[in-house]
């Protein structure tokens, strides 16, 4: 993986990660219970969890990208559709309450494994890094480099974004429990991620 791949998945995959979902929804009630106590607990737990998810996914697409490289052009393609369909989605959700983070006196053990189970249990997050992952692999060089460098990255922005986003919801948690807040996040993020997908299927044309 070049320096230019690298840096292109890291941003791309900070956007995705910016975006509200279960996970970060997670990360937010917990903080909003337990305040500052709860950030490296969720740390721990989102980082431990996309490491399942994505090493789960890039063992898969090893095996596809040594089989086939026209399979794996065509799921460069579906990978973007699918990013496109997700960013429509995300824009057109109805905003729900945050998860409940349990009693007030969770151990940091407990808010760290659920926050495991939530990351690395979602059956959308090995679908999802399938679709993702690809757009910043190059076919002729070996894969390995290429999947340890990924890893790395994404884990590592990953427990960097779940300790902000609890720092940040212990520090504003009035706000983050109105509706309209979550709503402007839903609408901002599905925008983004469908026009990361587009970027992702006209990058797969060239």
């Amino acid at each position: 993986m070049s320096w230019t791949h690298a840096l292109a998945f890291a941003a791309a995959s900070e956007v995705l990660l910016l975006i509200p979902g279960p996970t970060v929804l997670l990360v937010i009630s917990y903080a909003l219970a337990h305040g500052r106590r709860a950030a490296a607990a969720m740390v721990a737990g989102v980082a431990l969890g996309d490491l399942t998810s994505i090493t789960a996914s890039l063992l898969g697409l090893g095996a596809l990208l040594s089989a086939s490289a026209t399979v794996f052009t065509v799921l460069r393609w579906i990978g973007g559709a699918y990013l496109v369909w997700l960013g429509i989605k995300l824009w057109r959700a109805p905003v729900a309450e945050a998860p409940d983070a349990t009693s007030p006196d969770a151990p940091p053990l407990r808010m760290a494994a659920h926050a495991y189970a939530v990351t690395a249990l979602n059956p959308k997050s090995i679908t999802f890094f399938v679709a993702f992952v690809p757009q910043f692999l190059v076919p002729s060089r070996a894969f390995a480099p290429q999947a340890i460098a990924i890893v790395a990255i994404f884990v590592g922005l990953a427990a960097v974004n779940a300790g902000l986003y609890a720092l940040l919801a212990a520090r504003a948690r009035a706000r983050l429990r109105q509706r309209r807040v979550r709503l402007l996040l839903n609408r901002a993020g599905g925008t983004l991620l469908a026009g990361a997908g587009l970027l992702a299927i006209g990058l797969s044309r060239s």
